[in-house]
């Protein structure tokens, strides 16, 4: 059997190009496929224990049989699946969900300190001369916006809520801000305000979801190869600098999940924009009349939500047309 077979491993079969099964393919399958066949890799070439040969490595490729390649395609998807469940782990854990003795809380009041650098570029510079401030140029006012609009999407506003992490702070940021100036609290409205968005609005969700798991789930199984990798080649001298790959595509993965957590937050800004009183008609709640009756009102469904207060008294429901 050809190394050329063992490139099907990595083909998504037919049917599962697109839904859950190509959100599985896309952000649990591929990835671990690459850190499983890059340490297969070193092991074929003779890791541990010396010098590698990747000569040996591609004739143990190319020389595999039918069974052999079912086989590894088995344990790649055993393993993709085993770890799917944890997904939302590795989120959290490239949040900074560690503890402090670990290094958290060095690390959060590190992007503390790069928050309020962020916060002093939002300032505009005095006139110099004393004079009036509209001899502040147009520039200063670009930057000092531009800073604005970077510090919303990339900090949270209280500094109890800044995390050890850049991909923490964008997803607590978004989190912290989508709907508020409508009186939401995101993080318990958007399950249900989800399942009420429409198609174009959840396409777009969904992809910058998908991709941020994505990006996640390469960033830790680089980490993962890298370690791995570096114990494999301990011993096997200039060799060991080959570990330095699968972590610098961590490294990479990860500022492109900061990224895609980035388009994530738009994207639920925009949902909540959209779609706030589609949640409210899936209710049977009457629609505000103004922006103050909403505040009220959104406050009190998620207080419901969120602390196990008593729900809104008083429904609407849309008149049934009659069966014909």
């Amino acid at each position: 059997m050809s190394q050329a077979s063992l490139a099907t491993v990595a083909t998504a079969p037919s049917g599962l190009a697109s839904g859950s099964s190509g959100r599985f393919f896309l952000v649990s399958y591929l990835p671990t496929y690459a850190g499983a066949l890059s340490i297969l890799w070193l092991v074929w070439a003779g890791a541990p224990g010396g010098a590698l040969s990747m000569r040996r490595a591609w004739r143990t490729a190319a020389g595999l049989g039918v069974g052999e390649i079912v086989l590894i395609a088995a344990g790649i998807t055993v393993v993709a699946v085993v770890f799917q469940p944890l997904q939302l782990a590795m989120v959290r854990l490239l949040q900074g969900g560690w503890p402090d003795v670990l290094g958290a809380g060095l690390c959060r009041a590190r992007q503390r300190r790069r928050k309020a650098r962020l916060e002093r570029r939002t300032v505009l510079p005095r006139a110099t001369g004393g004079g009036p401030p509209e001899e502040v140029t147009a520039a200063a006012v670009q930057r000092a916006g531009a800073a604005a609009a970077r510090l919303r999407r990339r900090y949270p506003l209280p500094d109890h809520l800044v995390r050890p992490t850049a991909l923490g702070n964008v997803l607590t940021a978004a989190f912290d801000t989508a709907g508020r100036d409508h009186g939401w609290d995101a993080a318990v409205a958007w399950p249900r305000l989800y399942l009420v968005l429409g198609d174009r609005s959840r396409a777009l969700v969904d992809d910058s979801r998908d991709s941020l798991d994505g990006a996640v789930r390469l960033a830790v199984t680089g980490g993962v190869t890298g370690l791995t990798a570096a114990v494999l080649l301990w011993s096997s001298g200039w060799w060991l600098a080959l570990a330095l790959i699968p972590l610098t595509v961590a490294c990479l993965a990860y500022h492109g999940a900061v990224q895609a957590a980035v388009a994530y937050g738009d994207a639920v800004h925009t949902a909540f924009d959209l779609h706030r009183f589609d949640l409210l008609r899936a209710l049977h709640l009457p629609l505000p009349a103004g922006l103050d009756e909403e505040r009220t009102r959104a406050a009190a469904l998620c207080a419901s939500w969120r602390q196990g207060l008593p729900p809104p008294d008083t429904y609407e429901h849309p008149e049934v047309p009659p069966a014909v």
